[in-house]
């Protein structure tokens, strides 16, 4: 079981874009996939098509301990892609956590032993609270989905090291698996700009495949689907599938090291 935290503090980004379509992507591939929505705006759900009556048990009861994965868990309208999704609740859990013991542990705690899924994929919210605490100390990678924007790198150092605080006291696993350029868009000088200065500090870190700006992808959690649901043909549904095949690709060689 691989387990991926999808983060970046910064809002608007296409983290939950990427963690929907990366998870359909990967079940798509024959993988067992489970999402986990960690941003209590619960958009990861909704692109998912759970309605809000249909969250009875949730990624709020998992952190609080009141409820297992196969309790939470329910699939999708994708094959081998299950969810357990977010309430607003959750947005109370940072100050209902603060005095309970190993609050940071309490995800990983839940999800240790899992075997009944090839990945996990945590949508975290856009902060670096307790919630992304969470998530990064129960996952064994991290993807960062960048905006080629001219804010783009501002955040990122912190993010990183955050993720190198986490490894030297939480989980010494944790690794950066690879950083996604997201609503890339070709017209624009821009984001030519931005996409070679992110590659140009973080080389072989950043993934080959860039995620461009699509109408499709935008529209597709309107109508509770993922874009290669929605409209497996256009852009923004090629790139990520192109994406989910480039990251088994870079997980392999430890597969075989293993």
């Amino acid at each position: 079981m691989t387990t991926i935290a999808i983060a970046n503090q910064k809002g608007g980004v296409g983290k939950t874009t990427t963690a929907i379509n990366l998870a359909t992507g990967l079940a798509a591939a024959g993988k067992r996939v489970l999402l986990i929505d960690l941003d209590p705006q619960g958009n990861a759900s909704t692109g998912l098509g759970v309605d809000r009556a249909a969250r009875e048990c949730s990624s709020y009861d998992l952190l609080l301990g009141e409820a297992s994965i196969d309790e939470a868990a329910q699939p999708s309208r994708i094959p081998n892609l299950s969810v357990v999704p977010s309430t607003v609740d959750l947005s109370g859990a940072e100050i209902e956590l603060v005095g309970v013991d190993a609050r940071m542990r309490r995800l990983s705690n839940v999800l240790d032993g899992d075997t009944g899924h090839d990945f996990i994929i945590i949508d975290c919210p856009p902060s670096l609270g307790l919630l992304t605490l969470n998530a990064l100390v129960a996952a064994e990678s991290v993807i960062v989905p960048l905006q080629c924007e001219f804010f783009a790198l501002e955040g990122l150092t912190q993010l990183l090291q955050t993720v190198d605080r986490v490894r030297e006291k939480f989980n010494a696993r944790l690794d950066i698996l690879g950083v996604v350029l997201t609503m890339y868009d070709r017209r624009n000088r821009l984001s030519e700009q931005v996409a070679a200065d992110v590659r140009a500090c973080l080389g072989a870190t950043v993934f080959e495949t860039v995620v461009p700006r699509n109408v499709r992808l935008s529209e597709a959690p309107s109508h509770g689907l993922p874009a290669l649901l929605y409209d497996h043909r256009c852009p923004g549904s090629e790139a990520y599938i192109a994406l989910a095949r480039e990251l088994l690709d870079r997980l392999n060689p430890r597969a075989r090291a293993a």
